[in-house]
C-alpha cells in the first residue's frame, strides 16, 4: 500500500511555516534569541510542537535558558525579564509535552525534570511567582492527558511533595495550577493508590488540604475551594483514606461555612455533599473502593 500524499498547504500556510522554521533558526543565535523565544510563545501553529523537537539544538537551546537561570534562583535578585525569557523557554516546552507526537520523547528524555528546580524556590516577587506558575503550566499539560506513561513520570519523579509546597504557600493562581495537577493524579486509580498506600505521602496530602481550607476562611476563592473539594471526594474513594477523613476532615467543609461560597456553583455543592455522604459511618461509598 502505498503512503498518503502528504496535504497539500496554501500558500498562506507555507508562509506561516517558513516563519515558524525561520524564527526556530533564530534561536540558534544570541543576538536573536530572545526576541525568537517571545514570538514563537506567541504562535498557535499545529506542527510547532513536532518542528521545535526535531529541529536540530532546538530543544538543548531551550534547556540551556532554563539551567542558566539556576544560579539566580537561589537568590532574590531575579528580574522580571529575567523571568520572562524563562518563562518563554517554558512554554515552547509545554508546547512540547501537550503534543501527542512529542510527548513520548519529552518524557523518555526526563525534561520536566529540569524544571523542578522552579517549583522549590521560596521568594515571593512577582518574577519568582511567575516562574512557577509557568512551570505548574507544563506539568499539568502533562497531567491533563491521562496517560499512564505520564502517570508513572509523574509518581517516579516525585512531582507531588512540590505540588503539595505550592499548594500552601502560592498566589491563587499558582494554587490551582498545583491542585489541578494533584486532582489529575488522584483521578487514576494507580495515582489514588500511591496516595493512599503510605501512611506520611496521605497524611502530608490531607495536612496540606486542610491547610488551604483554613487559609479560605479568611481569603475566600471558589476556584481553589472547588478543587480542593474535589481531590478530598477523590480520596474517599480509598476505604482508608476514607476511614481517616472521617477523623480529618475540616469542620469548616462540614458546618456550612462555605456554603453562600458555593450556593452558585452546582459543581462544588454537589461534590461537597457527595464527600459529606461518603463519609458518613454507615455509607456504602457508591464510586467505590480501593
Amino acid at each position: 500500500m502505498s503512503a498518503e500524499p502528504s496535504p497539500v498547504m496554501s500558500p498562506q500556510q507555507q508562509a506561516e511555516r517558513e516563519k515558524v522554521y525561520q524564527l526556530i533558526i533564530e534561536l540558534a543565535y544570541p543576538a536573536t534569541r530572545e526576541t525568537a523565544l517571545l514570538e514563537l510563545s506567541k504562535n498557535t501553529y499545529a506542527d510547532l510542537a513536532p518542528m521545535l523537537w526535531k529541529s536540530v539544538g532546538t530543544t538543548c537551546t531551550l534547556l540551556q535558558e532554563i539551567v542558566n537561570i539556576y544560579p539566580i534562583i537561589t537568590t532574590p535578585v531575579l528580574k522580571a525579564n529575567q523571568s520572562n525569557r524563562v518563562c518563554y523557554a517554558l512554554t515552547l516546552l509545554q508546547c512540547v509535552a501537550s503534543h501527542p507526537e512529542t510527548r513520548p520523547a519529552f518524557l523518555r528524555d526526563q525534561i520536566p525534570m529540569y524544571l523542578y528546580p522552579f517549583l522549590s524556590t521560596t521568594f515571593k516577587s512577582r518574577p519568582f511567582e511567575q516562574l512557577r506558575l509557568t512551570t505548574l503550566g507544563v506539568i499539568n499539560a502533562l497531567a491533563e492527558t491521562g496517560d499512564t506513561e505520564v502517570l508513572l513520570f509523574l509518581i517516579w519523579s516525585e512531582v507531588v511533595p512540590h505540588c503539595l509546597t505550592n499548594m500552601v504557600r502560592g498566589s491563587k493562581l499558582t494554587k490551582i495550577a498545583a491542585t489541578s495537577i494533584l486532582e489529575k493524579i488522584l483521578l487514576d486509580e494507580m495515582g489514588l493508590t500511591y496516595i493512599c498506600e503510605n501512611h506520611d505521602r496521605f497524611s502530608q496530602v490531607a495536612i496540606t488540604l486542610g491547610k488551604m481550607v483554613i487559609h479560605m476562611l479568611k481569603f475566600p476563592c471558589l476556584r481553589v475551594l472547588k478543587h480542593v473539594v474535589r481531590c478530598y471526594l477523590l480520596l474517599t474513594e480509598n476505604a482508608r483514606a476514607r476511614s481517616a477523613l472521617r477523623v480529618c476532615l475540616p469542620d469548616l467543609l462540614r458546618d456550612g461555612t462555605f456554603t453562600s461560597l458555593v450556593q452558585h456553583d452546582t459543581c462544588t455543592k454537589q461534590w461537597l455533599q457527595m464527600l459529606l455522604k461518603n463519609l458518613q459511618t454507615n455509607a456504602v461509598n457508591p464510586m467505590g473502593s480501593s
